[in-house]
């Protein structure tokens, strides 16, 4: 099986921090899968952040001990991932990657990302910019579900409409996009008794009333409206007669946040006995799945692709109530697995308002989502009707959190999704090596070279024969503690080193006129470069007197 190079920076992956997003959750899922499951040699990881080896090191031992050897890709060093062929990155950051691949060769390396959130604006502009950045077909976007693949191929679609009017088609065929959903470790959502008997007393519930669980981040605007699941919940439990307990299980940007979240959506189901937790501790992520009798989510939202709470409610062994939209409906099966619940949304063209106020920025994402979330409208009748066959049907909830959990083992098991992954890889890497050559280009017209961006800024240009002489008195005793101060030697950037620096100011001691090409070729070659260009900072101080090429 083929093998990629993990662009793993924690910040995609460590899900032990104050805020846990969707993203975090899936990130350090799939790592913990690959882990497992991957069928290769050596683990190999791109440590992008720059972090010590040793405090990654420590996170992969937090989310799953490896049982390979792992070899760890310097930050700088983009050049190594042509040794592995494929690099896997956690986001969707096909456009920026396939520039600074470019220095490199395009076949250096494949790039393969994965979809979260598509409706803020930088990932919008990203996706359409893959049709104007440097990518190739043999690099690919994971699109989670369906219903995301849509939506990336009519954002596209319109972008290609818009080029080809303007400057005819793209010469170089597109990267692949390929459904592939997130996954579970089925066996981290293990119930069992003890859990539910603990946390049924911990939440003052009956050891045999009814509980719905809902897992998530608490947004109104940009994750989903608790009013949808309150609504349907106490006309459940006033059609049904008997005391229907949910379970809000996650988390707030803030403590008054939260407060007024749950305040707010008690008011909405009275009748329904109303508990709430802090979703985001180790302990309750995998635990608290066994206080319930059935998932309940009521997505309505833009922002999400995949939905990866209905999968771990699966799991679990949970019937689902779900919305029937974007990912949850690749999810869960109707009258199987649980239920989808019809939704209703606008018509495609009724949005061009919501669309003009988020680019002008009138709109900021929140309300942008928010905003559209607000046009999405469920059929409470069929959700009524869904939470009561559960309510009062104990068989039937059995019977589908049982096919809810054999779907989750056998579909959405990293067991079985790592191996699409990798066959995705070793389809990508085929397609690399079997591309003509292409030449490396420095080029990039989003991120141009300063000197040449700004080149009629200076009065004059240095140029490899260009006269130098030391600065009037100008002695190394002298020099090095100026080169050391701090108005001096900040930003170091490629600059010559100290040793270079004496060496360079006691050449053109002896030699009075050397050329910069001259006390550049006296370095090694791979620092040849910035000391020619280094003579400029010494002569910034005055250290040299750059003369006039004659």
């Amino acid at each position: 099986m083929s093998n990629a190079a993990l662009y793993l920076h924690p910040n995609g992956y460590d899900t032990s921090g104050p805020q846990l997003l969707g993203r975090i959750s899936a990130g350090e899922s799939f790592l913990r899968g690959y882990l497992r499951h991957a069928e290769v040699d050596r683990y190999y990881f791109w440590n992008i952040a720059g972090r010590p080896e040793k405090e990654l090191n420590e996170l992969l031992e937090r989310v799953q001990a490896p049982a390979k050897p792992v070899t760890w890709i310097g930050q700088t060093n983009r050049g190594a991932l042509g040794g592995v062929g494929v690099l896997n990155m956690p986001v969707p950051g096909l456009t920026s990657e396939a520039w600074l691949r470019r220095p490199f060769g395009p076949r250096a390396y494949a790039i393969c990302g994965i979809t979260h959130t598509t409706a803020t604006d930088r990932v919008m502009q990203a996706m359409a910019e893959m049709l104007i950045a440097p990518t190739e077909d043999y690099d690919a976007l994971i699109c989670t579900s369906n219903a995301v693949r849509h939506s990336i191929d009519t954002q596209m679609g319109a972008m290609r409409d818009y080029l080809m009017g303007e400057y005819g088609a793209r010469k170089r065929p597109e990267p692949m996009r390929v459904t592939i959903p997130l996954g579970v470790n089925v066996e981290d959502f293990a119930t069992s008794p003890e859990h539910r008997k603990a946390w049924r007393e911990r939440l003052d519930i009956p050891q045999d009333a009814v509980v719905a669980l809902f897992m998530g981040r608490f947004n109104v605007r940009a994750k989903m409206n608790p009013a949808l699941m309150a609504i349907a919940l106490e006309r459940a439990a006033k059609a049904t007669g008997k005391p229907i307990y949910w379970v809000n299980a996650g988390w707030s940007p803030s403590a008054k946040d939260e407060e007024t979240y749950h305040a707010q959506t008690r008011e909405l189901c009275p009748t329904v006995h109303y508990r709430s937790v802090d979703g985001r501790p180790p302990d309750v992520r995998f635990t608290i799945w066994s206080v319930a009798d059935f998932f309940i989510s009521f997505s309505d939202n833009i922002q999400e692709t995949f939905g990866l709470t209905p999968i771990e409610a699966m799991a679990a062994g949970l019937p689902c109530v779900v919305t029937d939209w974007d990912g949850y409906k690749d999810t869960v099966r109707h009258g199987e697995d649980g239920f989808r619940i019809p939704t209703v949304a606008p018509p495609p063209g009724e949005g061009g308002d919501l669309a003009f106020w988020f680019a002008n920025a009138w709109l900021n994402y929140d309300n942008y989502v928010g905003a559209a979330g607000q046009f999405t409208a469920i059929d409470y009748a069929e959700a009524e009707a869904a939470i009561t066959t559960l309510v009062l049907n104990p068989d039937e909830r059995r019977r589908m959190g049982e096919n809810a959990k054999a779907r989750a083992r056998e579909v959405f098991d990293w067991a079985a999704i790592i191996p699409q992954y990798q066959a995705l890889w070793a389809e990508q890497n085929a397609r690399r090596l079997a591309a003509p050559p292409a030449p490396a280009t420095r080029e990039n017209p989003y991120k141009p070279d300063p000197f040449t961006l700004f080149q009629s800024y200076p009065t004059r240009h240095l140029s490899a024969r260009t006269p130098l002489t030391l600065g009037p008195g100008v002695t190394w005793e002298m020099a090095e503690p100026l080169l050391r101060h701090a108005l001096v030697n900040y930003s170091n950037f490629h600059r010559p080193t100290p040793e270079e620096s004496r060496q360079m100011l006691a050449l053109i001691a002896e030699r009075p006129g050397v050329t910069v090409g001259e006390v550049a070729q006296a370095a090694g070659p791979a620092r040849r470069a910035f000391v020619g260009r280094g003579v400029l900072w010494l002569a910034r101080y005055g250290l040299i007197t750059i003369g006039a090429e004659g």
